[in-house]
């Protein structure tokens, strides 16, 4: 597999004296031929600037660098696969961090592309592609004039075309997974926030955060619509990429779920959430959640500290708040932030089987962590960030939680709950 590398006008190139290298953590590493997979659909290739990509040399097995005027090149994958290796790169010191993406290992054999990745989860349903913007426009401007005075469809409108994000064009498109961002706010200060970051981060959040607060007739408009449209297979999520966390808005939110299920029981009711607000939580739950999805990138309270700097809670609290809503018929599943090099270290994986034991979670939902990997490494306690342990792989990890946890699922994104049902016949 020969290395990729871009000009300094981005033009791409494969070497022929290089092979592809990935790296997990901060450590170079040859990458298996069965960690390789053809570029896939919706996928988009970027140059790290500021950078010199490295590869091996086939006869000596030696790590080198291309020429400083060479940039190492990423992959940015669809929903539905999870890398593997990030790219192999040296990075000019004093340089901007990365935008907010998830950075993967990319690899040329043969006239194709081929990236480090797995196949996670079906990638049909968030296929970028399957919404034009000429269509998009259209299903925009019909629902605007439907519900006029509807705030959350005016604020869902620059999420559907000019983000393009798939769970707002899902919402207009009444399809699948709808979105319903209702929170300004946020308890937790992550590093490398989608949606807020201070002034002295570094890098710019590349969403706008919602600034209306939409009452609960608006929720239970949406939400209504949304349901009976999509019938049984369809759902609508609290928590989206341009809000902070929706528990904070618990009592509007189990006030719009109890009216929601007056006027239909089609449908399922998710919630993507820290889930720190234990109490909150509980009266979500209470209300009539189906689905409940805990965003998380460690299962050791230190590690999930650093990252998500909670504000007003602990790595206990989101504990607790998964164990009550999974005892109470609830389907938890996580939102796992992973890290080549990192979430695979024994002590993370064994961690993470043991949350997983604690609180009855169904599906673990693989996210590659978008940010620049150094940003992340810097901030995390050091014995994690420098393994403290050789990497087992993305793989390894992922074999494990499915051997060590009976009945758990390995995905990409949320399913209804015939998804489950069907899962266990």
């Amino acid at each position: 597999m020969n290395i990729v590398y871009a000009d300094a006008d981005g033009r791409l190139y494969d070497s022929q004296t290089l092979l592809a290298a990935g790296r997990t953590g901060r450590a170079a590493t040859w990458i298996d031929d069965v960690e390789w997979i053809p570029l896939p659909e919706g996928a988009a290739l970027v140059s790290l600037p500021h950078s010199r990509a490295l590869g091996f040399d086939p006869i000596t097995g030696a790590l080198k660098a291309m020429p400083a005027v060479n940039h190492a090149v990423g992959a940015l994958l669809p929903q539905g696969f999870t890398r593997l290796y990030l790219p192999a790169y040296h990075k000019q010191a004093g340089s901007e961090p990365y935008p907010l993406f998830g950075y993967t290992a990319v690899g040329f054999d043969k006239g194709r592309f081929y990236v480090a990745a797995t196949q996670s989860d079906d990638p049909t349903p968030w296929n970028p592609l399957q919404y034009t913007a000429d269509a998009t426009a259209a299903k925009v401007a019909n629902m605007r004039q439907k519900f006029p005075q509807n705030r959350l469809y005016e604020h869902l409108s620059q999420c559907a075309l000019d983000y393009e994000c798939m769970t707002a064009r899902n919402t207009f498109f009444a399809r699948q997974e709808g979105a319903i961002p209702v929170s300004s706010t946020c308890n937790a200060r992550c590093i490398g926030c989608i949606s807020e970051q201070p002034d002295d981060a570094g890098f710019v959040s590349p969403q706008t955060r919602l600034t209306v607060r939409p009452s609960v007739d608006e929720m239970v408009e949406l939400m209504v619509h949304h349901l009976r449209t999509t019938g049984d297979d369809g759902v609508i999520s609290f928590g989206q990429g341009c809000e902070g966390d929706p528990s904070l808005r618990g009592r509007e939110i189990a006030a719009a779920i109890a009216c929601t299920r007056e006027a239909t029981q089609t449908g399922a009711i998710n919630i993507n959430t820290n889930a720190g607000l234990t109490s909150q939580i509980r009266s979500i739950v209470d209300a009539g959640l189906d689905l409940m999805r805990v965003s998380i990138i460690s299962a050791m309270p230190d590690h999930y500290h650093a990252y998500y700097r909670p504000r007003g809670y602990t790595f206990a609290d989101v504990e607790a708040s998964a164990r009550y809503a999974s005892d109470h018929g609830v389907i938890v599943s996580l939102n796992y932030l992973n890290f080549p090099g990192v979430s695979d270290t024994e002590e993370e994986v064994e961690a993470m089987i043991r949350f997983v034991h604690r609180t009855g979670v169904r599906l673990v939902q693989l996210r590659n962590l978008n940010i620049d990997p150094d940003v992340y490494l810097d901030q995390i306690p050091e014995r994690i960030s420098e393994c403290g342990g050789e990497p087992l792989g993305i793989l390894a990890m992922i074999d494990a939680l499915t051997s060590e946890c009976p009945g758990l699922r390995i995905g990409s994104y949320t399913h209804p709950p015939s998804w489950y049902h069907e899962m266990q016949r």
